[in-house]
């Protein structure tokens, strides 16, 4: 595991919310296609409102963008939606008058010092920041952290941890 997917020992409470299309649930999920990858991101984005921090930790190609497209589509954001690698962070007007998706990348920068610098709008705006995992938990008591991990065989295994008071009580919540 990388330095940066390494926890924080931040002492927020932490509830597992991995997910079938009936609830969320404590056990991974199975991923094996782009399509299936942007429904995914598609059922989550309904459970997403303003002030929400999402966290995408995976290998290089693992499915973090296509996801974050995804969660674009049912937000019905402005796109298209691409890797922010390159300019570090977009921001995607709501179509709909909902919040705006703002999806960062933290892969090339230093720390939180440096991702704070970015100034995002982290109370209007729905942000996904890839790459986040060890430099963004900072941002937020409150986060949803999604681990992408694929195999050999280009399967995907998508894991859902909330952390904080605002994921303890979507448990239960269907997706």
């Amino acid at each position: 595991m990388s330095e940066r997917s390494e926890r924080t020992g931040n002492t927020a409470p932490v509830v597992t919310l991995p997910a079938k299309e009936d609830s969320l649930t404590s056990s991974p999920l199975r991923v094996p296609t782009e399509g299936e990858m942007r429904d995914l991101g598609r059922r989550l984005a309904a459970l997403l409102r303003a002030g929400d921090l999402v966290l995408l930790s995976g290998p290089l190609g693992a499915g973090k963008t296509t996801l974050t497209q995804g969660l674009g589509d049912g937000l019905q954001v402005r796109g298209p939606i691409t890797s922010p690698t390159f300019v570090i962070a977009r921001v995607h007007p709501s179509l709909a008058g909902g919040p705006a998706l703002v999806h960062a990348d933290a892969y090339r920068l230093g720390g939180l010092d440096e991702l704070d610098d970015l100034d995002l709008d982290l109370q209007d705006a729905i942000t996904v920041v890839e790459w986040g995992g060890g430099i963004a938990e900072g941002l937020s008591d409150d986060r949803l952290e999604i681990v992408i991990e694929r195999s050999e065989t280009d399967e995907r295994t998508v894991t859902l941890t909330g952390v904080g008071a605002r994921w303890a009580t979507l448990g239960d919540q269907p997706i």
